[in-house]
């Protein structure tokens, strides 16, 4: 009958881990309250990153990481933990400052999933969530890291062609430049960077040869120019890869050397910047299961905790010799710890496994 149920209501992943742990009204309270004193206890990650750690069941840990997102990229999200049994939920929220910070929530994974994705339409500070099932105990792998959602534009050229970027100033000052220059010899394909349709082509202004396609799934508008030559035909629909022109350095690019001008313009928004659309952003690093025998560390000498795994980051706390603090797990060279109820990094060379 709940399974009939489900099918109308839509429950979410935690709403049905919830339900099952009704008959154990103590353990549900505090999962509970873990989840929701998470949200105002966060360390800033840079992305990608990746976590190597444990769950354990001596405590009900909920991991929570704040970090910044742009139109055009697409958060991804793996929790890889050794028991396949091991339920995780995990919860995407965006930041919102009106008098106070509050979060709103965007996004849950299915139930029994431990894959988020998300597209971001604007730009902020995100937090995810995750915390797993009362019982869980098995080590676990994380990796966050977000994505292009276009490909880019230009054959065979990446991130370092682009040399001119978005607001750069233009004409002594006058105007800014709507987009990105991506530089590469006359001549080389230029090409669609996602599905859609061209809506135009022409030979006018200032941007000389171009082509204007049509990105309906996200409502954009993909603009090329300073063209050698034009390929592509009003009305073609065109695939990620296909070719539309050729680079050039026509309009009034005609004395500079030979790049495509790319802008990107979203209905009542105009213009975006492109870069976050096209970047071609590192995977992260693999990390080994931690090994890590203990639930604690203990500090060997006096320490600065962190709300993030580097020297640039925020100290929050600090610590002495022989303090002790609970493992939650390990990225590079820092490990990821709490102490009282607020989680920090601590640096490898300042603290051992008790």
């Amino acid at each position: 009958m709940t399974k009939v149920k489900d099918v109308f209501t839509n429950p979410t992943a935690r709403e049905k881990y919830l339900r099952d742990l009704e008959q154990d009204p103590v353990a549900l309270a505090q999962w509970k309250e873990t989840f929701e004193n998470a949200l105002f206890d966060s360390v800033a990650i840079a992305l990608p990153y990746t976590e190597a750690g444990k769950f354990s069941l001596t405590s009900r840990e909920v991991y929570s990481y704040n970090f910044s997102l742009n139109p055009g990229e697409r958060l991804q999200v793996e929790v890889d933990a050794d028991s396949l049994n091991t339920l995780v939920f995990l919860d995407l929220y965006r930041q919102e400052i009106d008098s106070a910070i509050t979060y709103e929530h965007l996004l849950a994974a299915d139930f029994n999933s431990k894959i988020l994705q998300h597209e971001i339409n604007e730009p902020g500070i995100y937090k995810l969530l995750i915390q797993p099932e009362i019982s869980a105990s098995s080590p676990f792998r994380l990796n966050i890291y977000k994505e292009a959602v276009y490909k880019f534009p230009v054959a065979g050229r990446g991130n370092s062609a682009v040399q001119s970027y978005w607001g750069a100033a233009r004409d002594g000052g006058r105007r800014s430049h709507e987009g990105i220059d991506i530089f590469a010899p006359k001549g080389t394909p230029v090409i669609a960077a996602t599905e859609g349709r061209v809506s135009r082509t022409g030979n006018r202004g200032l941007g000389g040869k171009q082509v204007w396609m049509r990105d309906n799934k996200r409502g954009t508008s993909l603009y090329y120019a300073h063209l050698d030559s034009v390929i592509a035909t009003p009305g073609q629909r065109v695939s990620p890869g296909d070719t539309l022109g050729l680079v050039g350095n026509t309009g009034n690019a005609r004395t500079t050397p030979p790049h495509l001008h790319f802008g990107i313009y979203k209905g009542y928004r105009g213009a975006q910047n492109p870069l976050p659309y096209v970047y071609q952003t590192p995977l992260p690093e693999s990390m080994a299961p931690t090994e890590t025998a203990s639930e604690y560390l203990l500090a060997t000498g006096t320490a600065n905790l962190r709300k993030g795994p580097s020297t640039k980051a925020q100290i929050a706390s600090r610590i002495k010799v022989q303090d002790t603090l609970y493992y939650l797990g390990e990225t590079k060279d820092w490990y990821h710890t709490r102490l009282g109820n607020e989680n920090f990094f601590v640096h490898k060379s300042l603290a051992r496994p008790l």
